[in-house]
C-alpha cells in the first residue's frame, strides 16, 4: 500500500508540473510530414523546411512547398532562409568566445569600447552594459528606433544608429521591463568588431560557421556564395498572397542578418546542446561556463495568459529566450524578415532541438509544427495545434481589418471636404530619424522620408488635423495616422505618428517619432 500510495502521488506531481519523464511517442517522419502539409494550406505558406535534432543526431531534414510562387522551385534541407533574430543567439555566441578568452567581460560598461555611445540620460550611458546590450531591459519601448533600420531600404550606417539611440525616450526605468530591441544588438555587433579586430560578419562566418562546417550559410544575404537554392519572401497585399522584395540593411546583421538552411542549422543546434562542443569533441567553440551564463535568466518576462505547456516563468537570456515547459527548461528565439519567419527550439534534458523555417510572415504556422512535435516529446494527449493557432489568427485578423475598414470608411466619408493642404507642406525632422518632407503633389498630400525611401505615400485626410498616410509599398501592411500639432497662426509645426492597425509589425515604431519643423 505504501508503495501504491507512493506512486500515485509521484504520477500526480508529474501531472502538475511535469518531474517524472513517461514514455514520449514522437511523431514519425510520415506524421511530420502530414503535420506540415497541412500548416501549408492552413496559414497559406508557400514553402517550410523542417528539422528535429535528437540525441546529437539529424533525424529529420525536410522541405515542404515551394521556394517562391514565382517559379514553382521546390523546398528541400538545403534551401537557404533568412533566420533574421535567431541570428541574435550567433552575436550573444561571438560575445561568449571573447569571454572565454578573457577579452571582455560581460558587465564591462559599453562606454569602455564605443566612447561615443549615449543612451537617454547621463546615468544609463555611463552604467550600460555589455550584458544589458543582450536582454531587452534598457528602458526603451518595444521595437524603438527599429525605423533606423527598418525597412530594408533605409540607409542609416551604424554610426548613424548609435548616434540616434540617445534621442529615443524610455517608456520604463532602466533593468525593469523586458522590452526587446533590435538595435543594442547591433551595438553588440560593434563591440565585438572593435575587441576582436574583426567584423561581425568575419567573426562568425570564420570563428562559428567554419567550424561547424556551415558550409552554405552567410552572415548576410549579399554574402552568400550561392544563391541557386534560396527563399523567395512572401505575404498578402491588398488580401492576395504574393512574392515580394528580397532585401536587408546591411547595418543590422548582428540582430538578424544571417542566412542558412536545415542541413547547417543542425550543426549550431547539436553544438548548442552538447556545451559548446562539436563533432570528435575537439571542436569547442565556446566553454560550458560561457554557455550557463547565456541560458541563465536575465530579465523577467510576464506570464498572464494560459500557456499550453504549464509554463510558469518566461525570461530572456543573452540571446536566447527561456522558459520553464513541463517542467523542463526551453530555450528557444524566432526570427522575422519581412515575408520570411523562423523560429528555434532547444529542450536540453531531452537532447532535443527543433528547427523550422518558413517564407512567409505567419508566425503561427512555426509554432503549429513546433508545438506540435513538442506535444509527441512530453507525451501529451494528441491536440490540433494548427487548427487552435489558424482560429487564433483568423480572430486576430478579423479585428484588424475591421479596426482599418472602419477608418478607411471615415476618410472616405469626408473626402469632400475641403481643407488648406498648403499649412501641413514643409520639411520636418526627427533627430534619430532624420527628415521627411510633406508636399502638394497636383493636389494630393505626400509623406516622404529622405533615409527610408519605401516610406513615401499619399496622405489622406481624417479628422481635425490627422491623416492617414498610404504607403506606395503595399507590402509594408503599415499604414499610419500623421497627426499634426499647430501654432497659435494654424501652421503645423509638429508630427506624431501612429499606426492604424493592431497588427502592424512592432518595427514600424512611428509611435517613438516626434517631427519638428525644421524650414
Amino acid at each position: 500500500m505504501e508503495k501504491r500510495g507512493n506512486s500515485i502521488i509521484l504520477l500526480f506531481l508529474f501531472l502538475l508540473g511535469g518531474i517524472i519523464p513517461m514514455a514520449a511517442q514522437p511523431l514519425t517522419s510520415k506524421q511530420v510530414d502530414e503535420l506540415v502539409e497541412k500548416t501549408l494550406k492552413a496559414f497559406d505558406v508557400p514553402g517550410i523546411a523542417v528539422g528535429i535534432v535528437k540525441d546529437g543526431k539529424l533525424i529529420h531534414a525536410k522541405g515542404y512547398g515551394m521556394r517562391s510562387l514565382n517559379t514553382g522551385q521546390k523546398v528541400d534541407e538545403n534551401t537557404l532562409f533568412g533566420i533574421a533574430s535567431n541570428s541574435k543567439a550567433y552575436t550573444a555566441a561571438a560575445l561568449a568566445m571573447l569571454v572565454d578568452e578573457q577579452k571582455l567581460k560581460w558587465d564591462d560598461k559599453v562606454t569602455q569600447y564605443i566612447p561615443e555611445f549615449k543612451m537617454y540620460n547621463s546615468f544609463v550611458t555611463d552604467e550600460f552594459t555589455v550584458r544589458d546590450l543582450l536582454t531587452h531591459r534598457s528602458g526603451l519601448g518595444l521595437g524603438a528606433g527599429d525605423l533606423m533600420m527598418w525597412p530594408d531600404s533605409n540607409n542609416n550606417t551604424k554610426a548613424d544608429i548609435i548616434h540616434g539611440m540617445q534621442y529615443l525616450k524610455p517608456v520604463s526605468s532602466f533593468r525593469t521591463k523586458y522590452d526587446y530591441n533590435n538595435n543594442l544588438y547591433i551595438i553588440a555587433g560593434e563591440v565585438l568588431a572593435r575587441v576582436s579586430g574583426m567584423s561581425w560578419e568575419n567573426f562568425v562566418e570564420q570563428r562559428i560557421m567554419m567550424p561547424l562546417n556551415m558550409q552554405s550559410s552567410a552572415t548576410s544575404l549579399y554574402r552568400l556564395k550561392d544563391k541557386t537554392n534560396f527563399c523567395a519572401p512572401h505575404c498578402f497585399v491588398d488580401e492576395k498572397l504574393q512574392q515580394i522584395t528580397l532585401g536587408w540593411s546591411e547595418t543590422a546583421n548582428a540582430a538578424g542578418g544571417i542566412w542558412s538552411n536545415i542541413t547547417d542549422l543542425s550543426k549550431w543546434v547539436i553544438m548548442q546542446l552538447d556545451s559548446g562542443r562539436y563533432g570528435d569533441k575537439k571542436t569547442q567553440l565556446f566553454s560550458q561556463n560561457v554557455q550557463q551564463e547565456m541560458w541563465t535568466p536575465q530579465t523577467i518576462i510576464p506570464v498572464r495568459a494560459p500557456t499550453p505547456y504549464n509554463t510558469h516563468f518566461s525570461t530572456y537570456g543573452l540571446g536566447w529566450g527561456i522558459s520553464d515547459v513541463i517542467g523542463y527548461k526551453q530555450l528557444s528565439h524566432t526570427g522575422g524578415l519581412a515575408g520570411m519567419v523562423t523560429q528555434i527550439t532547444l529542450i536540453p534534458e531531452l537532447n532535443l532541438g527543433i528547427i523550422v523555417l518558413t517564407n512567409q510572415q505567419a508566425g503561427a504556422a512555426f509554432s503549429a509544427i513546433t508545438n506540435t512535435i513538442k506535444d509527441g516529446y512530453f507525451n501529451l494527449p494528441k491536440k490540433d495545434r494548427v487548427k487552435e493557432y489558424s482560429d487564433r489568427v483568423k480572430t486576430n485578423n478579423h479585428k484588424a481589418k475591421k479596426a482599418t475598414d472602419e477608418v478607411w470608411k471615415t476618410i472616405e466619408s469626408v473626402k469632400n471636404i475641403k481643407i488648406d493642404q498648403t499649412i501641413y507642406c514643409g520639411n520636418y525632422n526627427d533627430q534619430w530619424f532624420g527628415n521627411i518632407t510633406i508636399s502638394d503633389k497636383s493636389g494630393k498630400l505626400l509623406y516622404e522620408s529622405k533615409k527610408s525611401p519605401r516610406l513615401i505615400g499619399e496622405m489622406f485626410y481624417y479628422k481635425a488635423n490627422t491623416f492617414v498616410v498610404k504607403w506606395n509599398d503595399r507590402s509594408l501592411d503599415a499604414d499610419a495616422f500623421v497627426v499634426f500639432g499647430l501654432d497659435k497662426n494654424g501652421k503645423a509645426v509638429g508630427i506624431k505618428m501612429e499606426a492604424i492597425s493592431p497588427s502592424t509589425d512592432f518595427s514600424f515604431d512611428f509611435q517613438d517619432l516626434e517631427f519638428k519643423r525644421v524650414e
